[in-house]
């Protein structure tokens, strides 16, 4: 952001808006912007330009003896330089070959041994005196180019104020300035500092200057009436007005469109604006002054009337002021003239209503665009405007209103004409003022000051808040082109700033020693690896973001994942449904590496479109996750039954650590969950535990082993992290270790093939712990085998291995022989099952 240091002195003297706002010193005032208000990248003394640069009045103008195009001219400059030869009459010779030259005019004139200013940063030109055909000239009456004001060097400038000969130019224009360029980043959430207004305002208020803003620069600004005898039509059509939550339009007629006052012209250029014509210099002098964008339509190119507003649809051609064409594509918020685009909203005109030399009739519009749009949009097409830069920063829609009514206002004063119908205002926004309460206490806890009321109420005042102290609790509203106050924390960073940064105590806040309490899942999540890290699996960390082919891969509809669209990369476009693809996907690689056996699992986060957050409702639920694979080429293990229970070995484990039983359930049919698409629900099962469902386990289809090029003994399992802490118990029951030996005996049950290993365990397990409660026993059960011969295809024979001890003796053989026999007679009253 270009600051133009006398564009600010003029706003505080013209507006009487503040004591004075520039110190003598400006290095004390770029070292207090650096400090209060933002990073200076560059201070340019454009006095420097034009030193020596003088205004004189031509006395006399006659045509050069040995050339057409040129003339003698005779300047008066009061005598101010002293350097130069005169005639008797004390005038100067200066030969000029501009057409405009004439006897009684003031001009610019720049003496023998200074520079042109246009040349200053580029090769300097520095005039000498030179005998041009026979005449001797001292210096140059300059152009409007060479002075670097504008492009034209068609003619010399005409002074267009009053001034007398002798009068320094810098000063009269104000040429003479300071431009301080200050780091756009400093204020990402402040357009009102992309304005000299907003400026002006701050520079006020980190010196503990009171500001007011011009009188005109109010929320319920008049507009001017129409004055015409047979209005406009003009008609605005805002389809998307949650993306223009402001729009304002006004035609004036019967303007006067010509080159710009050189008053305009020079401020325009000290920060870098190019002069096109007076409308459009209006609608850039304001936007620098307010942050406000405007733009002016030739009311006759736009034929229709009406402005639209709409989104942009694919293939639509639009040509660009300057000349460049582009072809839209769909979402971008375009102006038409009701069918065709005529200007990309928040960016750029068209070149097709451009306002130029022949306009007579022009409509002035005033809107305000969405800022993450218009980011969007500049972006996707490379369009990094002025208009766009404030529009990203999230332009207040309550400025609208009165930026139009006094642009409107000039633009009757200096380029002519009458409002042409009633001004168009067509809003979307809610300008219900929200008033913020915070204390004192609040803002000096966190700024570690002692501040008191009444001075957070000046601070505050200084810059147009308004402040209401109702003992101890301050009722602050935020000026209404203040877009970034919602919370008492915007107003503690307001308060901090405003008294200065480097004036806060350098010292350590007072801190609490107590350890931050733990959090549980966090806790739990890492109780989680170690159990499975001692177990032998390996943790891996994946993209939360897969390809589209993979969710295929496994079964998974895309169409349910949260779709990126502005993904870094092809392979991270949707975010993934479960861990479990993801893991499957590291397979393949992991063998061809030479991995013949491996376990692996991750924690994470997963997803469902489908289901969407409690508290955010716009947003997908997520679930906490831990998924697990196991993975073998290794011939030996297939031996060793099916895959299934390699991953129950280590689901077992885990569960045995934390305290709690696992229930399995048979899957009757596939179920509609994404989570379960990659198993197999023939050979898979529920994990649940005390009535609550955790997760899947089992092995997976033979289409997802063939797609992701799986070997065939490859299994694993996936719960929920929450409803796995859900059922833990609180505290780890810790026993003494046994004094005395144990007691290991295998027992067989040979039954009916309709039973299931899940449920045979859970009875051999009620009927322990029922027959141990008695006697004071303590036990384990482990599986050892299933077994079913070949010839008997209704029975299975299931063995486990039950360990028993005491702890006050040691158990003999035929006291255990004796439990285990009333295990065998319950098995077999109420399974029909035998023991083997």
């Amino acid at each position: 952001m270009k600051v133009s240091v006398n564009w600010i002195k003029s706003i505080s003297e013209q507006y009487q808006s503040s004591a004075n706002l520039i110190p003598d010193d400006i290095d004390k005032l770029v070292e207090k912007i650096g400090a209060q208000l933002g990073a200076v990248e560059e201070v340019v003394d454009l006095g420097k330009k034009y030193t020596g640069i003088i205004v004189v009045k031509v006395i006399s103008c006659q045509k050069h003896s040995n050339a057409d195009k040129l003339n003698v001219c005779l300047v008066d400059d009061g005598r101010v330089n002293k350097k130069v030869k005169r005639n008797k009459d004390g005038l100067i010779e200066v030969v000029c070959g501009a057409p405009n030259v004439k006897a009684g005019m003031l001009a610019a004139w720049i003496p023998p041994g200074n520079t042109v200013p246009s040349t200053y940063d580029k090769e300097p030109l520095v005039l000498e005196v030179r005998e041009i055909r026979g005449v001797v000239s001292n210096g140059m009456l300059a152009s409007l180019k060479e002075l670097a004001i504008g492009d034209d060097h068609t003619g010399i400038l005409e002074i267009d104020k009053v001034a007398k000969p002798g009068d320094n130019l810098a000063e009269l224009y104000r040429m003479n300035d300071y431009v301080i360029d200050i780091e756009n980043k400093m204020f990402t959430h402040r357009p009102d500092c992309f304005g000299m207004l907003g400026i002006a305002r701050e520079l006020a208020g980190i010196q503990g200057l009171m500001f007011k803003s011009p009188d005109w620069y109010r929320a319920d600004a008049d507009v001017p009436a129409s004055r015409a005898r047979d209005d406009h039509k003009l008609i605005v059509k805002n389809e998307v007005p949650k993306l223009v939550p402001s729009f304002c339009a006004l035609v004036i007629k019967d303007v006067k469109v010509e080159p710009s006052p050189v008053w305009l012209r020079a401020s325009l250029s000290r920060v870098g604006v190019k002069s096109i014509n007076n409308i459009v210099d209006l609608t850039n002098f304001y936007m620098y002054l307010t942050a406000q964008p405007l733009h002016a339509y030739d009311y006759d190119k736009v034929k229709t009337g009406i402005l639209g507003v709409r989104l942009s649809k694919k293939g639509e051609q639009l040509k660009l002021l300057g000349g460049k064409e582009i072809k839209l594509d769909e979402g971008a918020v375009v102006i038409t003239d009701g069918s065709r685009p005529i200007g990309l909203g928040g960016i750029m005109g068209g070149a097709n209503t451009e306002v130029d030399e022949n306009t007579k009739t022009i409509i002035l519009e005033c809107a305000n665009f969405d800022m993450n749009q218009t980011r969007k949009t500049a972006m996707e097409y490379g369009l990094f405007t002025d208009a766009a830069t404030r529009f990203t920063k999230n332009q207040s829609p309550r400025q609208n209103r009165t930026v139009i009514a006094k642009a409107a206002d000039d633009i009757l004063r200096i380029a002519g004409g009458r409002v042409s119908g009633k001004l168009i205002d067509d809003k979307h926004f809610s300008s219900k003022d929200q008033v913020i309460e915070v204390s004192t206490e609040f803002i000096n806890s966190r700024l570690g000051l002692n501040l008191s009321a009444a001075q957070i109420k000046k601070l505050l005042e200084n810059v147009e808040f308004a402040v209401k102290n109702t003992g101890g609790k301050l009722l602050v509203l935020a000026p209404f082109w203040r877009t970034d106050i919602e919370i008492p924390e915007d107003i503690v960073e307001e308060v901090g700033r405003l008294y200065g940064y480097d004036h806060l105590p350098v010292e350590l806040p007072p801190r609490d020693l107590k350890p931050a309490k733990l959090d549980p899942l966090l806790a739990f999540k890492s109780q989680l690896r170690d159990i499975l890290s001692a177990a032998g699996a390996n943790e891996v960390l994946t993209y939360s973001f897969v390809h589209e082919s993979l969710l295929q891969k496994v079964g998974q509809d895309p169409k349910v994942a949260y779709h990126i669209r502005n993904a870094l990369s092809p392979d991270l476009q949707y975010y993934r449904l479960s861990l479990t693809p993801s893991l499957l996907e590291k397979g393949h690689p992991n063998i061809k590496a030479g991995f013949d056996e491996f376990a692996i699992f991750e924690i994470n986060k997963a997803h469902n479109q489908m289901m969407k957050d409690e508290q955010e409702k716009d947003l997908p639920k997520e679930f906490e996750m831990l998924s697990f694979v196991f993975a073998s080429n290794s011939k030996s293990l297939k031996q060793n039954g099916a895959p299934v229970y390699q991953a129950r070995i280590f689901l077992d484990y885990l569960a045995k650590k934390l305290g709690i039983e696992l229930e399995y359930k048979p899957i009757a049919k596939e179920e509609d969950y994404q989570v379960v698409k990659p198993f197999d629900h023939k050979r898979s099962a529920q994990v649940w535990a005390h009535k609550t469902p955790l997760g899947m386990i089992g092995e997976y289809k033979q289409s997802v082993m063939a797609n992701l090029k799986l070997p065939q003994y490859s299994a694993g399992f996936e719960i929920g992290i929450k409803e796995l802490l859900a059922v833990v118990p609180p505290h780890i029951i810790y026993r003494p270790l046994n004094r005395f030996p144990s007691l290991d005996q295998d027992f067989c049950l040979r039954s009916a093939t309709n039973f299931t290993y899940s449920e045979l365990t859970k009875f051999m397990t009620d009927q322990l712990f029922r027959v141990t409660k008695e006697h004071g026993y303590g036990y384990t059960i482990s599986p050892l085998d299933i077994f079913q011969r070949p010839e008997d295809k209704e029975h299975k024979q299931t063995t486990w291995r039950i360990t028993l001890w005491h702890p006050e003796r040691t158990l003999t053989t035929e006291e255990v022989n004796k439990l285990l026999d009333k295990i065998a007679g319950e098995a077999a009253k109420k399974l029909n099952a035998e023991r083997i």
